[in-house]
């Protein structure tokens, strides 16, 4: 295994180069010699804006993208983009907060180019103070509750399950004042609150950096699931399939923490291309379907005949859940929703193939390696 990605290199703007002796690991399964990894970083959309305040032009909507490429040279048809979630950055994929190899790591060494980005408004993507838009914080609290010491709250029936947050004391594990969870929260950061503006934004950079590069497969997580949507309606051509990691849902409202009404275009706040053509949200006439499973959500799908999601429905989709997440009470309404409006959708939930005791930040647990050579077989079958 590659030696995982230390994120405290100093860089150059537009500079490119190989990053030797990053780590000796002490884990398993890690390199004990270190290899070079071809590192550069560049930045794609963005827009001049006048600053009342100041009354000079600034720069609004740029996106921050690490470019890393394996030693082992490419050996994929096409590189991923690897999309963080809310209140996360591009850090999620470098390695864990207990300092093993993460995501980025394992697909380096399976020979892909890899494209990691901070989300405009977010990270290495500047946020401007002055602009009137709001921006929150997660707290400890709710990271427990919903991430990392779900088993301890309990909040939804499949939180019991949860196990594989990685730490040894069972009494502080994924709980404020552990040292990987503090390590874990330390790395979040603010994000803007309205979720219109963050999808408008990310849309634009998401085009704008599949322009430039060329095709694509989109890995996203969580708040970023919509962003998978955006991006591959604006460009079908170039994404050549969508690994959704438990993406933002369900359709039409939210579930589990409330029920309030939500993405009123389906999967997304913005407007989606349909087939035959909506021209306001309104006109998706929706039915709500119960579950058959005591412990998932009922769905709202669209009334019959549905109208097609026609810009996705020749992208190849893999919906993963995990067991323990709060997504395993919705997940499915996202799926049904998508294979009735034309998408072929590939839906993995990680217990059916023996991977258990995962929450919602998967690729940070003790067993993430496991989960990514799951994507990674999916990739190599369905994207050719």
């Amino acid at each position: 295994m590659l030696p995982y990605i230390i994120a405290t290199v100093t860089f150059i703007l537009l500079t490119s180069f190989n990053i030797k002796d990053v780590v000796t690991s002490k884990h398993d399964k890690c390199t004990k010699d270190s290899f070079p990894i071809h590192r550069e970083y560049f930045y794609v959309g963005g827009e001049y804006i006048f600053d009342v305040s100041s009354k000079r032009s600034v720069m609004t909507g740029q996106m921050y993208v690490e470019h890393l490429t394996s030693p082992y040279g490419i050996q994929q048809l096409y590189p991923l983009i690897l999309i963080h979630g809310n209140a996360m950055t591009g850090t999620n994929w470098l390695n864990t907060p207990d300092g093993r190899p993460g995501w980025a790591s394992y697909f380096l060494e399976k020979g892909y180019e890899l494209y990691i980005i901070d989300q405009p408004a977010r990270g290495r993507s500047i946020w401007l103070p002055n602009s009137g838009i709001a921006v929150k914080t997660y707290s400890a609290e709710m990271m427990e509750e919903r991430f990392t010491a779900t088993n301890f709250y309990q909040l939804w029936p499949q939180a019991v399950l949860h196990t594989q947050w990685p730490g040894t004391n069972k009494t502080t594990k994924g709980r404020k004042g552990d040292p990987i969870f503090d390590a874990f929260y330390a790395s979040t950061v603010q994000f803007v609150a309205h979720e219109t503006n963050v999808q408008m934004m990310m849309q634009k950079a998401g085009t704008a950096l599949l322009d430039k590069i060329g095709a694509a497969i989109l890995l996203t997580h969580s708040q970023s699931g919509s962003f998978g949507w955006l991006i591959a309606d604006a460009r079908p051509n170039l994404v050549k399939a969508i690994v959704a990691i438990e993406p933002k849902g369900p359709p039409f409202r939210e579930a589990v923490f409330t029920n309030i009404s939500s993405r009123a275009w389906g999967l997304t706040d913005i407007p989606l291309t349909y087939d035959p053509v909506v021209n306001a949200s309104s006109d998706l006439l929706t039915i709500e379907i119960s579950s058959t499973h005591e412990n998932h959500t009922s769905c709202i799908l669209q009334q019959e005949p549905p109208h097609n999601l026609i810009q996705l429905v020749n992208i190849s989709v893999l919906i993963e859940t995990s067991q323990a997440s709060y997504h395993s009470v919705y997940d499915h309404c996202t799926v049904d929703f998508l294979r009735q409006a034309g998408v072929q959708v590939d839906f993995i939930r990680l217990e059916d193939l023996g991977i258990y005791g995962n929450g919602h930040m998967q690729m940070m647990e003790m067993n993430n390696l496991h989960i990514a050579e799951i994507l990674h077989k999916w990739i190599i079958q369905n994207v050719h």
